[in-house]
């Protein structure tokens, strides 16, 4: 965390030339404010209009961390069952990789259909989301146990179930987080689609209703809005990681 700190000038350094180019474009190329507002005009929009926004962010928030607990838990417990019982991995696994080529938009209509436009439809969404990376990246650190400290376990008379709780299960915590990293990014995205089935407030809403009426500022402030919730939802998970993946710490310092 600490050298991630120390280099952490150089991504904004380019970010704020990336804006300051934007800036110097748009008014010397004179492009109009509905097709391609300035930052500036952004950042002012932004600031004005933080009440109207409050609410909508909250909501989306909420949305993205509980479908994201969802998501993350149906997405563990599957790849412990997978891994613990082969038969049905082979039998299910290449479904799962199936069910990731229908785009989770198709689904929204259907979804909406078969449970209203309440809450359910949308955690169904960011469930489906999110499951897919944790299970495959926790099936993956499972997998990828070191044989040498696998035939020690078998040799001091180690059960299945003892195993995978005192060897499988610590080992594949850093991949576990990797595909909960990966997930926290995908909630907030998942929230935002999530939203577009229907609900009443939410940044997805806030966009929509921006975009109808032309307000390009307001997409804009939607867009950044989303990318800073999922900055903060993944250093949320880096720092869960670096507090409980001690021995990985160590190793990289």
């Amino acid at each position: 965390m600490d050298r991630i700190a120390k280099k952490g000038w150089r991504p904004a350094a380019v970010l704020l030339l990336l804006l300051c180019i934007w800036e110097v474009a748009v008014n010397i190329l004179d492009i109009p404010g509905w097709l391609l507002p300035a930052p500036t005009v952004i950042a002012s929009e932004a600031s004005q209009g933080f009440q109207e926004l409050l609410p909508h962010l909250q909501s989306t928030a909420m949305l993205a961390v509980g479908g994201f607990i969802i998501g993350c838990s149906v997405g563990i417990l599957t790849a412990v069952i997978l891994h613990l019982l082969p038969g049905v991995q082979e039998s299910v696994y290449p479904l799962l990789i199936l069910s990731q080529n229908v785009p989770t938009i198709v689904l929204a209509p259907l979804l909406v259909i078969w449970f209203g436009f309440g809450l359910l439809p949308k955690l169904i969404v960011i469930t489906l989301v999110c499951f897919f990376p944790v299970t495959v990246a926790a099936m993956d650190g499972f997998r990828n146990v070191p044989p040498d400290m696998r035939h020690y376990m078998l040799m001091a008379g180690a059960s299945k179930i003892q195993m995978f709780t005192k060897l499988e299960w610590p080992y594949a915590l850093s991949s576990v987080f990797s595909g909960l990293k990966i997930s926290a990014t995908y909630s907030v995205m998942g929230a935002v689609i999530s939203e577009w089935l229907g609900a009443k407030n939410g940044v997805g809403v806030y966009m929509t209703l921006a975009s109808s009426s032309f307000r390009t500022e307001r997409v804009f402030v939607a867009i950044f809005i989303i990318m800073i919730l999922s900055l903060l939802f993944f250093a949320m998970i880096s720092a869960a990681e670096a507090a409980l993946v001690k021995w990985r710490r160590r190793k990289v310092e």
